[in-house]
């Protein structure tokens, strides 16, 4: 089931910009190496759960489980996910920078008001700096929740390159339904980070087995790139 995404407006921005103080530091090896790790939970939707460790230079590694399937979801299966990703230098630099400026997230998140549930969010540092994590549905801090818009949109990219793999291998036909759903959601913020799909846009964008318009779109994804 594919959640929409209400970000924002804050959270379009996200990775705009500088951030160089971060994304030059070296990546050390060792316990006390900087990472932030995000998990996000739901178990009405699918993945009901997913897991993303992100490094300064923005190397990192996402995780997914699948939840119970509705019987009335049509939309083809993802299975469980398991792989490194890369996102931009500059992108997690903001995010480092984020949660630097949060006590590295030994702060309250979770506002306490009565809303409509979004999904827990869990945002953890460890590093020279030490520890924290903290654990929100919705957050009144606006920086937070920009933050955790990010972070859900990136999840989105990572989870629309898979379903872009199984209908390469299965469904050809249902690339082009499929890459005008992500142009769309690159284009409005709900998924970003393109580049952490680069490999499979790469492959659509060189497959003359495709539709000319699944080419053109992965081509012009390419072409947007981020920063």
């Amino acid at each position: 089931m594919r959640r929409g995404w209400a970000l924002a407006g804050a959270a379009l921005a996200l990775g705009a910009g500088s951030h160089a103080g971060w994304a030059q530091k070296p990546v050390t090896d060792g316990a006390n190496a900087p990472v932030i790790q995000v998990d996000f939970a739901d178990p009405e939707l699918n993945p009901s759960h997913w897991t993303l460790t992100l490094h300064p230079n923005g190397s990192g590694h996402f995780s997914s489980q699948m939840g119970a399937t509705a019987d009335d979801d049509k939309e083809m299966e993802i299975p469980d996910i398991n792989r490194d990703v890369q996102l931009s230098a500059s992108f997690a630099g903001h995010v480092f920078e984020e949660a630097q400026r949060h006590s590295w997230f030994n702060e309250g998140c979770e506002s306490h008001l009565k809303v409509a549930f979004q999904g827990w969010k869990t945002l953890a540092y460890r590093g020279p700096e030490g520890r924290g994590s903290c654990t929100y549905n919705f957050s009144k801090d606006k920086e937070i929740e920009s933050l955790g818009d990010s972070l859900e949109a990136v999840a989105e990219t990572i989870l629309e390159g898979e379903r872009l793999e199984m209908l390469l291998e299965h469904d050809r036909l249902g690339l082009d339904k499929e890459m005008e759903f992500l142009v769309d959601a690159a284009g409005n913020g709900r998924a970003q980070q393109i580049c952490a799909i680069r490999g499979i846009l790469v492959r659509l964008a060189q497959d003359d087995e495709v539709l000319e318009r699944v080419r053109k779109r992965a081509k012009m994804l390419l072409a947007q790139g981020d920063t």
